[in-house]
């Protein structure tokens, strides 16, 4: 029996700097695609999907998406003050959007916990489970893509129709705001930005167009018909790309698992 009868899409992102040629690939799409490119025309009425880290950046951006193409978003933040904020500000844009706030810190499993207690008790649907991570970026990347394999082996063994597959937001360069909140309309603090591999005043001046770019791959994997029964995939550029070799290692892949379940048992 499958531990995850309710959702239908897991997506797992990570993210690190390349340099590489947009181009058409397979899927129609490329680097400089938009998430509103990848879902033009889909309607995702019907739909319910938990966001993680949606109050800022691509998290805030695939909120944004995602509801407006009729997905009811359930975004699961650390700071529910600022999370009201931002549901304020799309209801504001898109008046029938539908968006509910929920409090989790991935960091702490009582509160993950809490939060899947309290969204079982809601008795809404799970479609889209998006993990936007937030936290050690160089190091969930490989544990993501071995992660949505282990478990596209586990959804096959128990026969349900359930994909997960992890993805890389992009050759778009990536700027984490750990404390600076855009859609608040705050002044940035300069001594609080983090730079990944010291960006110029370029990066910042491009800021908008890099996320509604970096988001794309997530709504595309969300979405896309074309996603449609593909599972335990990396996607890059919102194509199938080929990760390194440690990162397809079977047995690292259930190990990893194994640790994982330890951690989490109550």
């Amino acid at each position: 029996m499958c531990m995850y009868p309710v959702i239908c899409n897991v997506v797992f992102e990570h993210t690190q700097l390349v340099i590489m040629e947009w181009m058409l690939w397979a899927s129609g799409f490329s680097a400089s695609s938009t998430a509103e490119d990848v879902t033009q025309g889909i309607d995702g009425t019907g739909l319910t999907s938990i966001v993680t880290g949606a109050t800022s950046g691509i998290g805030f951006e695939t909120t944004h998406v995602l509801a407006s193409h009729g997905v009811h978003v359930v975004m699961a933040v650390r700071n529910t003050k600022s999370g009201k904020k931002v549901k304020e500000a799309i209801v504001n844009e898109i008046p029938t959007a539908k968006v509910d706030v929920m409090e989790l810190d991935l960091s702490s499993l009582a509160s993950v916990r809490k939060f899947a207690a309290e969204f079982i008790s809601s008795s809404l649907p799970l479609n889209i489970l998006i993990y936007n991570p937030i936290y050690a970026y160089g190091q969930s990347k490989p544990a993501n893509i071995l992660h949505a394999k282990e478990l596209t082996k586990h959804f096959k063994e128990s026969g349900v129709n359930i994909t997960a597959n992890a993805l890389h937001p992009g050759s778009i360069a990536i700027n984490l705001l750990r404390y600076h909140n855009i859609i608040n309309g705050e002044n940035p603090d300069p001594s609080k930005l983090v730079y990944l591999h010291h960006f110029t005043g370029f990066f910042v001046q491009n800021l908008a167009l890099f996320l509604i770019q970096g988001a794309a791959t997530t709504c595309y994997v969300s979405l896309h018909p074309q996603i449609k029964g593909v599972s335990g995939e990396y996607f890059m550029d919102n194509n199938i790309a080929q990760p390194n070799s440690y990162a397809m290692n079977a047995e690292l892949a259930k190990e990893l698992w194994d640790i994982s379940l330890t951690m989490v048992a109550p």
